[in-house]
C-alpha cells in the first residue's frame, strides 16, 4: 500500500497504526491520526477535492495502490477522481453513520419555542437529511434561524428552506463554521 487516505476522523478506529503515509482530509483529522499512532501524516487542509489534489501531487499512480478508509456510502467522488488520474484505489468502509429517521421531538420543540438561533451543518448529507425530515409545519419557524454550512454543497441543499440567512464557512473547518456565529 503506497498510502492511506482518510476523509474523516471517524475512519481511524478501524485502522491499525502504521508507518505507511496517511493523507487526511483536514487538520483535525490529521491530528486525530497522529494521536491514534500514525507517524507519517499529511493534511489536505480542506475537503475531499483537496485530498485528491494532495494525493496526486505527492504520490505516483505506479507506486502502488491507495487505501481509502471511509464511511458507508462515502468516498465515491474521491475514488473516481483518483482513478481518473491513473491511481488504483481500494475503498474500504470502516464505519457507518446512521441518520435519524424522524425529526427529533426536542428539535421540534426548540424550533416552535423560538429557542434556536443558528443551526450548524457539517456535511451536505446532514443538510439533505434535515431538509427531508423537517415537518412542513416547522418550516416557518426557520425564518428566525441562521443556517451555518461547512461547504458549498451543504449550503446549496439548505437554500430551499426559509432560513433567515444561509452562511457558508470561509474554509471547511469547524473553527470557520463557528466563526460565523
Amino acid at each position: 500500500m503506497q498510502a492511506i487516505l482518510v476523509t474523516s476522523g471517524n475512519a481511524l478506529p478501524g485502522l491499525p497504526p502504521s508507518p505507511t503515509p496517511l493523507l487526511a482530509v483536514g487538520d483535525v483529522t490529521a491530528a486525530r491520526a497522529r494521536a491514534h499512532g500514525f507517524s507519517n501524516v499529511l493534511s489536505a487542509g480542506r475537503d475531499a477535492a483537496a485530498l485528491a489534489e494532495l494525493a496526486a501531487s505527492r504520490l505516483s499512480p505506479t507506486a502502488g495502490p491507495l487505501l481509502l478508509a471511509c464511511g458507508r456510502s462515502q468516498g465515491h467522488a474521491i475514488c473516481g477522481d483518483l482513478r481518473a488520474r491513473g491511481f488504483r484505489v481500494l475503498r474500504r468502509v470502516t464505519y457507518a453513520a446512521e441518520p435519524v429517521r424522524v425529526f427529533p421531538d426536542t428539535a421540534s420543540a426548540a424550533l416552535r419555542g423560538g429557542d434556536v438561533h443558528a443551526a450548524i451543518f457539517l456535511s451536505a448529507e446532514t443538510a439533505l437529511i434535515f431538509k427531508r425530515l423537517l415537518p412542513a409545519s416547522l418550516a416557518p419557524h426557520l425564518r428566525d434561524v441562521m443556517a451555518l454550512a461547512i461547504g458549498k454543497s451543504a449550503a446549496e441543499a439548505l437554500k430551499a428552506l426559509p432560513w433567515r440567512q444561509v452562511r457558508l464557512a470561509h474554509t471547511p473547518k469547524l473553527d470557520d463554521v463557528l466563526a460565523l456565529l
